[in-house]
């Protein structure tokens, strides 16, 4: 034997005694393609346009996970890694993400002028009347936590992200289940109306209780396709 291959054997017993490469195994270790870009236990990024998941409605979440799936929800990354997950298999990511509550995160200083601010406020809580516009705790929940089975809540997310999702709704890019309530709503706001609802809801501190409101613990001002009526 030469001393190469002398060099050499070692190696490859080495190599042959590894114990062979396992599947993930828990539900932590499979999400690591979600918790890439959405944190370790969905809480959420700096990065402006990667939400939050921890603690929304499962429903919900398995809503959406389908619709990046089949396409009616438009984002590449999410389509392609999604593409081959069954509906089993997306329930239990939306079960998983749903069961964590890591801590929010500090909001962001506000940085523009009060008035704006009080605006968004007043859209959020009290809505508009004059346009029929709900307020948007009308259906999110006094804490803006989100309700039962399917309500997502709002805080804990970054202004630019839900600037994007409402200007989605309003140009019909994001639709839902008709009739879709969100549409109809996004549909009436001014684009002055969405920065001051953004800024205001990204400035809220972390709820007292993260829990989404119970199914059916409030009457919804309009009927929407993905809420139970």
């Amino acid at each position: 034997m030469s001393a190469a291959q002398a060099q050499t054997k070692p190696t490859e017993q080495a190599h042959a005694q590894q114990a062979p490469l396992k599947a993930p195994d828990t539900m932590a270790e499979r999400v690591r393609g979600c918790t890439a870009c959405h944190g370790v236990h969905g809480q959420g990024t700096d990065n402006d346009y990667f939400p939050r998941l921890a603690g929304k409605p499962a429903e919900y979440l398995y809503n959406q996970l389908v619709n990046f799936r089949d396409g009616r929800r438009k984002y590449p990354p999410m389509n392609y890694l999604l593409t081959y997950l069954n509906d089993d298999y997306l329930r239990e990511i939306a079960e998983h993400f749903s069961a964590e509550r890591p801590p929010y995160p500090t909001p962001a200083k506000p940085t523009l002028p009060a008035a704006t601010l009080a605006r968004g406020k007043q859209l959020v809580t009290q809505g508009d009347p004059s346009r029929k516009l709900p307020a948007c705790v009308a259906c999110h929940g006094a804490g803006l936590t989100g309700m039962q089975p399917a309500i997502p809540g709002l805080v804990g997310l970054h202004a630019d992200y839900l600037s994007a999702q409402l200007g989605a709704w309003r140009s019909g890019n994001r639709h839902a289940k008709a009739p879709d309530c969100m549409h109809d709503i996004a549909a009436k706001l001014s684009d002055e109306d969405v920065t001051a609802v953004t800024a205001w809801l990204a400035a809220q501190p972390a709820p007292a209780n993260p829990v989404p409101a119970p199914a059916r613990s409030m009457k919804t001002p309009l009927a929407c396709g993905s809420e139970p009526q």
